[in-house]
């Protein structure tokens, strides 16, 4: 039997734990990241779930057969959205997560604890990049979907929502040992902009 197509179509809330499952399948640099955490719900706090529960008309999913397997997760205005979760989602969570020991250098830090100083310290969005680029995005496809244009598929679904409701740019960061990664967003017509950290960021104008 021929497998049914990928399809790709809006987010529901029913979805929310396929966000947290391919946010983790996917969190070792675009491979399987169970073996990193110790707390498989932490990466996808972080990456994940808050732009399904926050921004749900900027959030995509790509299906097959076997369900959701990848998704594409927006953020019309960054620095309204940091606001928003500073207020309705940090919060819960940092009581949940406390900070990496005092002392402790951040090169011994676990994978967890990592994403728990990002809850206490999430990274703000640079206002020159946000004057340009107001928008960011965060991609994820699990390998049986990879390879197959349904990056480009679910990135053309949410450039376009995102022209529709008049961003001017969008911008993503990605590790810079993701090799695989900064060569699509390359391919898909992303610009390097700078190094910031262990992060690369790109810019892609929608005017």
């Amino acid at each position: 039997m021929t497998p049914e197509p990928v399809r790709i179509r809006p987010y529901r809330p029913a979805d929310l734990d396929a966000l947290y499952r391919i946010c983790l399948l996917t969190g070792d640099n675009g491979g399987d990241g169970t073996h990193l955490y110790r707390d498989p719900w932490v990466i996808g706090h972080v990456h994940a779930a808050p732009y399904g529960i926050f921004q749900p008309s900027l959030a995509f999913v790509a299906e097959d057969d076997e369900g959701a397997g990848g998704y594409i997760l927006g953020a019309l205005d960054s620095e309204s959205f940091e606001k928003r979760l500073e207020r309705d989602w940090w919060p819960r969570l940092r009581g949940r997560y406390p900070e990496p020991p005092a002392g402790l250098p951040e090169e011994q830090w676990t994978a967890d604890q990592h994403k728990a100083h990002t809850i206490h310290h999430p990274w703000p969005t640079d206002p020159g990049l946000a004057a340009r680029y107001p928008s960011h995005l965060h991609i994820d496809l699990v390998p049986r979907l990879q390879s197959g244009g349904h990056g480009r598929r679910l990135m053309d679904r949410l450039t376009g929502a995102l022209r529709e409701q008049g961003s001017p740019g969008v911008h993503l960061g990605v590790h810079v040992e993701n090799t695989r990664a900064i060569g699509f967003y390359r391919h898909v017509g992303f610009t390097e902009l700078f190094t910031r950290g262990h992060a690369v960021i790109f810019g892609m104008d929608l005017g």
